[in-house]
């Protein structure tokens, strides 16, 4: 049975605290289930926690993106890889909403499938930002160890692809 309850981040979130460092009521106890790591990672990528993000990746995480467009990485190996891609992530989009997440447990007891919808705005312009996911994430001992997000490269905003792409100092005339 989907579990299918939005996410949505504090109307007025304060900047969030690093994951070592939050109430220990804001800390999952114990090892969870690969949908419960999958629901907890949405809130903290509506936090803006990114460290807090990748920390729920194993070591050796393999992170693809089987529809990535030319510019785009189609895979990344390893913590260290999914950090500096993550890196400068709340830069380009400002995430405030998950208002449908459906998740969907599969015969292998370790992998979920997720279908998700982010809204939120694109830094660099305020242009809506508005995509629908649908993401394959395995986990092992409480970290995620695969995640294939089957995100729509058709549907980023001409804006986003700007912003992303354009160099950060202006150019002289």
């Amino acid at each position: 049975m989907p579990d299918s309850a939005p996410v949505s981040a504090p109307a007025s979130a304060p900047a969030p605290a690093p994951s070592a460092q939050r109430p220990a009521s804001d800390r999952p106890s114990g090892p969870l289930s690969p949908a419960g790591l999958f629901r907890h990672a949405t809130r903290l990528l509506l936090a803006k926690d990114m460290d807090g993000w990748i920390a729920l990746c194993a070591d050796d995480v393999l992170v693809e993106f089987p529809f990535a467009p030319p510019g785009y990485p189609t895979k990344l190996v390893g913590r260290a890889a999914l950090a500096d891609y993550l890196g400068d992530y709340t830069e380009h989009i400002d995430l405030r909403d998950i208002p449908h997440l459906k998740i969907h447990l599969t015969d292998a007891a370790d992998t979920v499938i997720a279908e998700m919808r982010a809204t939120g705005r694109i830094v660099a312009t305020g242009d809506p930002y508005d995509l629908s996911y649908i993401v394959v994430v395995t986990a092992r001992n409480g970290r995620i160890t695969h995640y294939r997000d089957y995100w729509n490269p058709l549907a980023v905003p001409a804006s986003m692809n700007a912003a992303k792409s354009s160099p950060t100092e202006p150019t002289a005339p």
